[in-house]
């Protein structure tokens, strides 16, 4: 059916496919100052599994959520439990040599036994699904590109199989299979870890936004509300840090959106969890609901602030069309039910960062860059952050160090993105308004010019207006209207706004500043 305001069969607004089981959960926020042996920031499957190891240990654990626990990137994900990450080990191979690019295969492998051990320990209802996973290509250019990871599984000795098909329905050039690996429920899986937390005396605050930290022997975090949280460590699991830190973070992370659909298909959907090496990504595996198998098609990753971008800001209903037609040309799609994005980071050597942020601040820990793989590098880096606090030696805690030396092929990354970041700087300020206030559709959002200034507007669908500065408030780039999540985004470090100017994503912690809607005259404003 045609959705008339979409002009397609998608849904109207995003909705994961994780989200509704969250509704059992409900927290208060804090509202007075505390003190705790730690404080863990971010309720995502880091933040949740870093709280839950340390309270498990016996450490006073506070874990403080902007919004709502598990309505992020966790929330967002495909949730699949494996060490392969597409074509990644040739190129850490390239970037940090075999020895690191074995050990971040031996890490995820680690951290996939962590995620399926607990829900046995814990007799967790997730939905776990054993599966092999496939990395597969498509094109002459994708096959160039397996043919070169197979050769890094056998320099590493990573258990996999060379195929030249798979039981898509759909013909393929070449694959890598690695057996064992596993999908499930992520919503369910980190609930039950949740619930876990606080049994044993953990607290949880939800729709508590840390906007400061001080950097001491005992650190302090203070909320947007005024609030403070005196620890003596201090567990950043925020995908992008809320503080700049004295590292540097913000250089050296790149903020990428991908996204999803869920849709009914007329056959079956194979066994075993798929992504493409070609371009655009397809990223496949089943999934079910009330007994119903529906397919999760993922992929169409974009830097975030620059997905399908014209000159009203970022068309991505286009990219939902276009997962949309893959799915009914490829596997039969008939109906799509849910669709969403998720965002992530991408570090400069594609390891992700996890430990002290510096050797100065031994006490502060930052968990980020998970490369659109989180659930096993976000497990991993619970395990290294929750280990430090412990005064345990992690195996994989210097491979994952924020502190860490830049080599070739990440010091490379490091110029190319900053000189985007500075790019979008400028541009973003020399990018013209498209519409007058008046020609705004309902359900639309553009820059405008009012009254002289640019102006953030979003009509919603029953003509309410909101007008906004569409200036991000972390360092000022200018942002880009997301017609498929109804956001401002940002291009330079992935901060995003809803219509309303409040945050949705850091490492921005303050609103939009609100402007005033203008009495129009009739007169035009476009520039």
């Amino acid at each position: 059916m045609i959705n008339q305001q979409t002009g397609s069969d998608l849904p109207l607004y995003s909705t994961s496919f994780w989200r509704p089981v969250e509704s059992d959960f409900s927290f208060p926020p804090l509202e007075e100052s505390i003190e705790v042996e730690t404080v863990v920031v971010g309720g995502g499957i880091t933040g949740i599994t870093a709280a839950y190891l340390l309270q498990k240990a016996g450490i006073q654990t506070a874990l403080i959520e902007a919004r709502k626990v598990l309505t992020g990137t966790t929330g967002h994900t495909t949730a699949k439990i494996t060490a392969q990450h597409s074509v990644i080990y040739d190129s850490l191979i390239q970037a940090a040599g075999e020895e690191k690019a074995r050990k971040y295969y031996d890490a995820n492998a680690e951290a996939a036994r962590f995620i399926k051990n607990t829900i046995s320990e814990l007799n967790i209802s997730c939905q776990l699904m054993a599966q092999d996973a496939y990395v597969y290509a498509s094109d002459a250019s994708g096959d160039k590109q397996i043919r070169k990871e197979w050769k890094a599984y056998e320099k590493l000795g990573i258990p996999g199989e060379f195929l030249d098909e798979t039981d898509l329905p759909y013909s393929v050039k070449s694959a890598i299979r690695m057996p064992d690996q596993s999908q499930f429920h992520p919503v369910e899986y980190l609930s039950e870890l949740l619930k876990e937390f606080v049994a044993s005396g953990g607290h949880v605050y939800e729709q508590t936004r840390a906007a400061e930290l001080e950097k001491s022997e005992k650190p302090v975090i203070t909320t947007a509300q005024g609030y403070t949280v005196t620890c003596r460590n201090a567990i950043i699991a925020t995908h992008y840090p809320f503080a700049d830190f004295t590292g540097l973070q913000f250089s050296k992370l790149e903020p990428q959106r991908s996204y999803i659909i869920a849709a009914r298909t007329a056959a079956p959907f194979p066994e075993g969890m798929y992504i493409s090496a070609d371009s655009p990504v397809r990223s496949l595996r089943s999934v079910y609901e009330n007994g119903e198998q529906l397919v999760l098609i993922g992929g169409e990753d974009h830097r975030t602030g620059e997905g399908n971008r014209d000159a009203a800001g970022q068309d991505t209903e286009e990219i939902y069309k276009r997962l949309a037609e893959f799915g009914r040309g490829q596997i039969g799609v008939t109906d799509v039910l849910y669709r969403w994005s998720a965002q992530d980071l991408l570090t400069l050597d594609g390891i992700p960062y996890a430990g002290p942020i510096t050797e100065n601040h031994p006490n502060i820990h930052l968990a980020a860059g998970y490369g659109l793989w989180g659930m096993t590098n976000g497990t991993m880096s619970a395990m290294i952050t929750s280990d430090a606090v412990l005064g345990r030696q992690n195996p994989y805690a210097e491979l994952y160090s924020p502190q860490r030396s830049m080599n070739r092929v990440a010091a490379g990354q490091f110029l190319k993105q900053n000189m985007e970041t500075a790019k979008e700087m400028i541009a973003g300020k020399l990018r013209k308004s498209k519409e007058d206030l008046e020609d705004l559709a309902l359900d639309e959002g553009a820059k405008i010019k009012v009254n002289g200034e640019k102006a953030g507007v979003y009509k919603d669908a029953a003509g309410n207006v909101s007008l906004v500065k569409p200036v991000c408030t972390h360092m000022g780039c200018d942002l880009e209207w997301n017609n498929g999540e109804r956001s401002w985004d940002c291009a330079c470090h992935g901060s995003r706004f809803n219509a309303d100017g409040q945050v949705l994503e850091g490492p921005a912690v303050k609103p939009l500043a609100k402007l005033d809607e203008p009495v129009y005259s009739g007169n035009s404003n476009k520039e």
